[in-house]
């Protein structure tokens, strides 16, 4: 029995609340259960130096955490004077994913920032980030189209992501923090609304897991996956 008691292919109870931010050009409060992140998306007409002349855009990813979104406060990085490598590994990883649906010589040379903001961390705060962010994206690039700052919608597809692990020798769905904590084998899958893959990430916290409990995993993911999808397309058409 999973100490949420739910079934091992449940997740938890996700809301998707739009425009939270009204100042930015797409935004939403996202919550999986007990972990709640604010996605925001900010569009910005210019682009690095790196990037400029070349007729296509950039989309990338801020991720930080508040001082009390877990337990026990935790510093802020900025006063630290630098990002832990874990904070860069998810930013990086949610600007990959929300990069691989969007056609980058549509949106033309503009860049959109997401920024991740978790509020609450009760496990899988990434595949939360991922999920939001994906929302806030979406609205950001219907108002770039009203505003005619692109002839077309760039995106190809949607984005969503969910965890989930081998729990006491049992594939399951969405970890929370004690079942993440917990786990034989934790892993992420990113994928689009079509069902393709765009990253998988699997680690043995214990002994090492076989090619069936891999397979195992995927079909849970794919599952959960679809149920996301479902949750962003009914919550952009609201």
């Amino acid at each position: 029995m999973r100490p949420s008691k739910r079934a091992n292919d449940q997740m938890r109870n996700v809301t998707i609340e739009r425009h939270i931010a009204p100042q930015a050009e797409g935004s939403c409060l996202i919550s999986f259960g007990n972990t709640k992140v604010l996605c925001t998306a900010s569009v910005e007409t210019s682009l690095p130096p790196w990037r400029r002349g070349q007729g296509v855009g950039w989309v990338t990813a801020e991720y930080g955490m508040l001082p009390r979104a877990t337990d026990r406060r935790t510093r802020r990085e900025a006063t630290a004077g630098k990002q832990t490598g874990r904070t860069q590994e998810i930013q990086r990883l949610i600007g990959r994913s929300l990069r691989a649906v969007v056609d980058m010589k549509i949106l033309g040379e503009n860049q959109i920032t997401l920024d991740c903001d978790v509020l609450q961390a009760d496990g899988g705060t990434r595949t939360a980030a991922i999920t939001g962010a994906y929302v806030a994206l979406a609205d950001a690039l219907n108002w770039m189209q009203t505003r005619d700052l692109v002839k077309s919608n760039p995106l190809r597809n949607s984005i969503a992501a969910i965890s989930c692990g081998i729990y006491r020798g049992e594939p399951v769905l969405d970890l929370d923090y004690p079942e993440d904590s917990e786990a034989e084998t934790d892993a992420n899958f990113v994928m689009t609304g079509d069902g393709n893959f765009v990253e998988i990430q699997g680690t043995a916290e214990q002994a090492p897991f076989s090619k069936q409990e891999l397979l195992q995993l995927m079909e849970v993911a794919e599952q959960g996956v679809g149920e996301l999808t479902k949750i962003q397309l009914e919550t952009l058409n609201s």
